[in-house]
């Protein structure tokens, strides 16, 4: 078996060590935009207040006007969870599932409604990352504690957001700065030696032209434990531990220069060392860099139309090692993988009585550069787009379509539109219908012996209707979707090549609540789904039927203590269905104390009842871990 062969093998079954050799995007994205604060821009405001969502029509919204199925993690929420990793957080919210190669630091994907990583995009600030060589944003890479709050938008948004948009779209916020000056540090110790020390400062200055500013470093560390098990596939089984270190940065820098203008940048740089298993003698390493850098100008040129130009720089660069064991199969010693994204967008919206249209063009690069032979190359896409967000009395509606444009894979034009109405002031019912697609990665067209120049983009149509009821104190939500999606690209087995199959369906129910009784928090979620290939009538790899959550919290005074679980039925790890991934259930527990004003002590403790259970056949799951720690000035 030749090494590519070999890849294409584990490629099929799950993302493991060597398919961590695959890069993120380097994106720069200009957007020009309207509305006050549309997604693409830095959104203080929105921060601050937690009042409004951008992602799902790339402009403000209140909650109550949103047709889309959305959740909002907010920043006391982060911090009240006690969480270490991004991906752990979004393990608990409703219509998400992930795996894990291993640890915190290794290899990790999200699915959003059954809808892989590639098939879903990622934003920090308005900047798209992922790769363009295994598609999808490394989450593992993705640091938490430089993070405010996190919007989640589910179903097709490929009219507002172009290719990949088919399960969903999650923007991550990182912090910003106002008011007085204020310095914050946190410090944390926990099982598995990890160890995390951020600290940050953030604020804004007085005068005619204000300042904003905010600046967060952070390191974190861990031992870790061994990511297989004895029964990986391939003998990679290596029983040593395989921790890993990242630091990250942030900033965010804004000057109001007059009324209604307003100039500033922000960037976001993390670099993760993470060991994995290669083989059983010896230290296999990725090391994942992801950078992103903005400079934007947001101006109200008139009462009804607001611009933003946004400059943006994403970098995601990955090396790995390649152990001894490897040369058998031909690896080289190490890899490098370097994918540059580079977009010019404008976008204006203008306010048309109570109504809102956008305009948007874009142009969006592409561009890979690896030592793998044959593999690099680059692709251009321009992009014309508009939506028009229509509210009259109780009803809504929002009506949108782009074309993508690409020299690579030719003209993709989708489209979608969303009605909604308040039955009360509290319960409002909605029904859309979106189509989306997704481009071929480069690994999928030109990867050495896997790769197919004929594979065509997936294509999606999605049906859905929804009951939302909130009245400020409870929350409910009942959604149907249906997403039909085409000309799916999975791994062939008989060749260890990609390929287009005919058809495959995401559909199912996702159910959501809340309420406050007194000092106590309930909430829950849902899902039970049916992703399928309809070509071989398999579900596919890695989804449970069944998922989701529940939770209680306790808050009285400076005491907040909670308990949650999140629990999912079991899952196959091959197309054919005979690898099976058993069920599990997992108890956690988490509290925090006010010790004064500015200082507070946390702690979590996850999987209670060690539960042993996998993500990926072959990787180990952390079993019962304990994390605490204190912090300062985090009001």
């Amino acid at each position: 078996m030749t090494s590519h062969a070999f890849y294409r093998t584990r490629a099929a079954q799950s993302r493991a060590a060597f398919t961590r050799s695959l890069i993120q995007p380097l994106a720069i994205t200009l957007a020009v935009g309207t509305a006050p604060l549309p997604c693409w821009a830095q959104a203080s405001d929105i921060a601050a207040a937690q009042t409004v969502i951008v992602t799902a029509s790339r402009i403000p919204q209140a909650p109550r006007d949103v047709l889309s199925d959305n959740i909002v993690i907010s920043a006391d929420e982060i911090l009240q969870s006690g969480q270490t990793s991004l991906v752990d957080l979004l393990q608990q919210k409703r219509g998400i599932e992930i795996t894990a190669n291993g640890g915190p630091g290794t290899v990790s994907s999200v699915f959003i409604r059954g809808a892989t990583s590639q098939q879903s995009i990622v934003l920090i600030d308005g900047v798209r990352i992922g790769s363009s060589t295994l598609g999808g944003a490394t989450w593992e890479n993705i640091p938490l504690s430089q993070i405010d709050h996190i919007e989640i938008v589910y179903g097709p948004l490929s009219s507002l957001y172009g290719a990949d948009a088919m399960g969903g779209v999650v923007q991550i916020f990182t912090k910003k700065g106002d008011g007085a000056a204020h310095p914050s540090v946190m410090l944390g110790y926990g099982s598995y030696n990890t160890r995390t020390l951020d600290a940050s400062v953030a604020g804004a200055s007085d005068g005619d032209i204000k300042i904003h500013y905010a600046l967060d470093a952070t390191r974190d560390e861990s031992s870790g434990f061994s990511a297989t098990t004895p029964n990986v596939p391939f003998g990679i089984y290596n029983p040593d531990k395989d921790g890993y270190d990242k630091d990250s940065v942030s900033g965010q820098l804004s000057m109001d220069v007059a009324k209604g203008h307003v100039l500033g940048l922000s960037f976001l740089h993390s670099r993760n060392n993470a060991q994995f298993d290669g083989g059983p003698a010896f230290d296999d390493r990725d090391i994942e860099n992801l950078n992103n850098y903005t400079v934007y100008a947001r101006d109200q040129f008139t009462p009804g139309w607001t611009s933003l130009l946004q400059l943006a720089q994403s970098e995601d660069k990955l090396w790995n090692t390649n152990g001894p064991n490897w040369a058998a199969f031909g690896e080289t010693p190490s890899n490098t993988f370097d994918t540059t994204q580079t977009s010019v967008t404008w976008q204006n919206d203008f306010a048309l009585g109570g109504n809102v249209l956008q305009l948007i063009v874009e142009r969006r690069e592409e561009k890979v550069v690896t030592d793998t032979t044959g593999l690099g190359g680059e692709r251009d896409t321009n992009s014309v787009a508009a939506s028009y967000q229509w509210k009259s009395g109780n009803q809504l509606a929002m009506a949108s379509i782009r074309d993508d444009d690409s020299n690579q894979f030719g003209s993709q034009t989708t489209g979608s539109v969303a009605y909604g109405y308040h039955l009360t002031s509290a319960l409002r019912i909605n029904a859309s219908f979106g189509t989306s697609f997704r481009a071929p990665t480069f690994n999928e067209l030109y990867f050495p012996f896997y790769g197919n120049t004929s594979i065509k983009p997936e294509q999606g149509k999605n049906a859905e209707t929804g009951l939302y009821y909130d009245d400020g104190k409870s929350r409910l939500s009942a959604v149907y979707y249906h997403n039909h999606i085409t000309d799916l690209i999975v791994t062939d087995s008989s060749c260890f090549c990609a390929k287009n199959v005919d058809r495959a369906l995401l559909s199912g129910v996702s159910l959501g609540a809340s309420t406050r009784l007194g000092s106590f928090g309930l909430h829950g979620s849902l899902d039970l789904q049916d992703p399928r290939d309809e070509t071989t009538d398999a579900i596919l790899v890695r989804r449970a039927k069944q998922h989701g959550s529940v939770g209680l919290d306790y808050r009285d005074g400076k005491v907040l203590a909670g308990v949650d679980s999140v629990f999912s039925g079991k899952r196959f790890d091959d197309n054919a269905n005979t690898v099976v991934l058993g069920g599990y259930g997992l108890l956690n527990l988490h509290a925090s104390f006010d010790v004064s004003t500015d200082w507070s002590l946390f702690a979590r403790w996850n999987n209670v009842l060690n539960k042993s259970y996998q993500l990926a056949y072959g990787y180990a799951t952390p079993g019962s871990n304990l994390f605490a720690g204190l912090r300062y000035g985090f009001k």
